[in-house]
């Protein structure tokens, strides 16, 4: 055989045509399994070493496995920075968030040291800042909000008027944060348990980014009360969000102008510092702390210039300093918020999971999905007990914690000796910051989210149903509230991903000449259908909610409407049964006559010899016509329409009336032939069905599949399938589709090598396929 130039990147292939069971005999598959018995996987979950026990322990408690190996002199100086540049924004973004949750700005510092200790142990990302979360913050502020509204705490004051005790009320929100972020932490390290991390696969991006985008308007929304110094009526439940915002709306009449144009100040100089952070990122060591800037400037201005006192703007007020001492949440609020805590875990997890995946493949290590489940559930479940309520990775710390030189969770302790540094000592200095800057800092800091909205553009030219999926999640999130949205949010996604399996692309196949090549013929024009072969293709798997439509759209496709020619040919079946019967029962009749005819010429008395040896002639002929009649009309003719020799008035030889009865059925076969190719549209006597898409089949598959090799093969056309993966070719054997009716013949490779059979099965030289072969098997 001839070299073969490979400039051309072409590539020849010669082997023999491969059914199921040559596939078998030529890859010797086996029987044997690779995977370990019960017995031996018992045995090995039971087996305990030294080894054994030390790799458990490191997969649970990860900082063993990297802290003992962590190298001072390339990695301590970046994640010192690192830390100190994330611990300064973990001070005011913690007060600020703290609001969000409707708590006291204390408990988001708390919320900013104990889980990120935990983290620190049990996490598997490098880089993620765990902490306060505006949008967990938002999901706890609503639920607290909905359980401890100030209606609840109303006492009588001197000048006899309703005033809210303000201390029995947070006391209570405390409580309920806490139990529900226990909660939560117990739901996600119950999932992690039970390798439940793919849970997230459920939240696309698309749906994360618009529940994001949807919780930043709530969050928005939230903290225009504290720019403009009003207090709307605080409303819950589905349309709380608009009925919130045109409650405030109404009341910008009563803006208190010294909060507004302190607002006005601090978001001015955020919002400037911040950009020049993002343009000269390269050449700054460290981005300027413009948020601890601004939140000790507008602390010492407002302490020395008097603002509360002259002006009414509300500040934090009083921080207790040093730490308080561990506290069981209250059991007895689990029934309350039990739904909120599964969302709150959820979300949390989702958020988490996406930002380590990112880092990690950045950075080419892996994230554990499971472990980061039990780790983010510890840090809540530990943090509880503290006081701190459910948190996650923030976008904004983590970018700062990767981009100034983190290399490690080291920077998360450092940091969290920062937060700690100031709930000790320096705490109490924060008294007199006015709650307007902390909310200027939340705003600034959803521009990352607010910036999602670019998303859509981008959406609407690659894929519409995930920009559906991005709209429905934030109209959703925006109207509903936060867990109603995440609900619909998460249904609507799996709905998408049902109607996308029940609306698949259906295509009838065609070869590109002189190749093996098979595409659709409506989308490639060198693609040509081989006369007599329909080669039929889904674009996705068949199951049970599209078994039905696959049927439907292979006779569509096919032209071949099997209702129609079953019923027509059950008609012709009836009607030449019903003339059978009726040619027997005429040909009994002329039996019986020429019967009675010849008896009564055996009886007669006839005067010459002549005339008796002429009349036993014609009986005997008569006799002889009879039987052959009877012959025909049983063995060749009746079964099939063909016309009864008895009626004929001249009699033929044998030879001449089995030739002739022989062109009759051969007339009537090919008539009949003509009418089915007419009904069908075309002369299809193969049809394949590519099922190379197909990745698992359930009961359902496996009855329409037997259908259609049932009712195809009642019109004479035989189905044949193709590119069937192993597992697919196991689950049909175990569902007992192989038969004699169906044997794995009936199998192929691929849909070339069923065409190359069905070919030589019908001797088609003058269909030739210039396929060249060079490389054997």
């Amino acid at each position: 055989m001839e070299a073969q130039d490979c400039s051309a990147e072409e590539y020849f292939v010669q082997r023999k045509v491969l059914d199921e069971l040559s596939l078998d005999e030529v890859a010797q598959k086996g029987t044997w399994s690779t995977k370990p018995t019960v017995g031996e996987r018992v045995k090995e979950a039971l087996r305990c070493s030294v080894p054994r026990l030390k790799q458990t322990v490191q997969k649970w408690v990860p900082v063993l496995s990297w802290l003992p190996r962590y190298s001072f002199r390339e990695n301590f100086i970046g994640d010192l920075v690192s830390g100190c540049s994330v611990g300064i924004m973990h001070l005011p973004q913690g007060m600020a968030y703290a609001l969000l949750a409707s708590l006291r700005p204390v408990f988001g510092l708390y919320t900013s040291l104990f889980p990120v200790l935990v983290y620190f142990i049990f996490g598997t990302s490098r880089h993620i800042s765990i902490g306060t979360f505006a949008v967990i913050s938002i999901m706890i502020g609503s639920v607290t909000e909905r359980l401890a509204p100030d209606s609840n705490f109303i006492v009588n004051g001197t000048n006899s008027t309703g005033s809210v005790d303000i201390d029995a009320r947070d006391a209570h929100r405390v409580q309920i944060a806490c139990s529900l972020t226990v909660l939560a932490g117990i739901f996600q390290i119950l999932l992690g348990l039970v390798k439940f991390g793919f849970v997230v696969t459920y939240l696309s991006e698309p749906l994360v980014r618009g529940y994001t985008t949807g919780s930043a308007c709530h969050v928005c929304v939230s903290q225009l009360k504290y720019l403009f110094g009003v207090t709307p009526t605080r409303f819950s439940g589905p349309l709380s969000l608009i009925y919130t915002l045109v409650d405030i709306c109404r009341l910008l009449p009563e803006t208190k102008v010294p909060e507004l144009v302190v607002s006005l100040v601090a978001l001015s100089v955020l919002i400037v510092v911040k950009e020049v952070n993002a343009c000269y990122r390269q050449k700054l060591p460290l981005p300027i702390p413009i948020e601890l800037i601004v939140i000790i400037a507008a602390t010492i201005i407002t302490h020395f210039c008097g603002l509360p006192d002259t002006y009414s703007i509300d500040v934090v007020g009083e921080i207790p300093s040093g730490l308080k001492p561990p506290r069981a949440p209250d059991a007895t609020l689990f029934s309350k918020v039990i739904g909120d805590a599964f969302a709150v875990a959820i979300v949390g997890y989702a958020i988490n999971i996406s930002l380590g995946k990112t880092f990690a493949l950045k950075h080419g290590y892996k994230v554990d999905s499971n472990q980061e489940l039990v780790a983010l559930g510890l840090s809540n479940t530990v943090g509880s007990f503290f006081q701190c309520y459910a948190v996650t990775s923030s976008l904004s710390r983590s970018l700062v914690q990767e981009s100034t030189g983190g290399k490690t969770q080291v920077a998360g302790m450092v940091s969290s000796i920062i937060v700690l540094v100031t709930i000790l000592k320096l705490g109490s200095l924060f008294e007199d910051l006015p709650k307007a800057v902390l909310s200027t800092i939340v705003f600034v800091n959803l521009k990352g989210m607010f910036m999602q909205f670019m998303d859509l553009p981008m959406l609407w030219k690659t894929n519409k149903v995930d920009l559906l999926v991005w709209l429905v999640t934030f109209t959703s999130t925006i109207l509903l509230n936060l867990d109603l949205g995440l609900a619909v949010s998460i249904g609507f996604s799996m709905l998408t991903v049902i109607f996308r399996t029940q609306l698949p692309r259906y295509s009838i196949l065609g070869q590109v000449s002189g190749t093996d090549l098979y595409l659709d013929i409506d989308s490639y024009r060198e693609a040509k259908e081989i006369p007599g072969i329909k080669i039929f293709r889904s674009s996705t798997t068949i199951y049970y909610t599209n078994a039905e439509m696959y049927l439907e759209a292979l006779q569509e496709k096919s032209g071949i409407d099997i209702g129609k020619l079953l019923m027509a040919k059950k008609k012709k079946d009836t009607k030449l049964k019903r003339e059978q019967e009726e040619a027997q029962k005429k040909a009994k009749k002329e039996a019986k006559r020429q019967k009675k005819a010849v008896s009564h010429l055996s009886n007669g008395t006839f005067s010459l010899k002549e005339e008796k040896d002429s009349a036993g002639q014609k009986g005997q002929s008569q006799e002889r016509g009879v039987a052959l009649s009877t012959t025909l009309s049983s063995e060749n003719g009746l079964g099939k329409g063909q016309e009864n020799l008895a009626y004929r008035h001249d009699t033929e030889s044998d030879s001449d009336s089995e030739t002739g009865c022989n062109k009759s059925i051969t007339q009537a076969s090919h008539n009949c032939d003509e009418e089915r190719g007419k009904a069908c549209g075309s002369c299809t006597h193969s049809i394949i069905l590519d099922i190379s898409t197909t990745s698992f089949v359930d009961t359902v598959t496996v009855k329409t599949l037997k259908n259609i090799f049932r009712d195809f093969g009642e019109i004479d056309a035989e189905v044949y399938l193709a590119g069937c993966q192993a597992c697919v070719v196991e689950q049909l054997d175990t569902a007992g589709f192989f038969s004699e009716s169906i044997p794995k013949s009936r199998l192929f490779v691929t849909v070339h090598d069923a065409v190359l059979h069905i070919l030589k099965r019908l001797r088609r030289t003058d269909f030739v396929l210039d396929v060249p072969c060079s490389t054997k098997l």
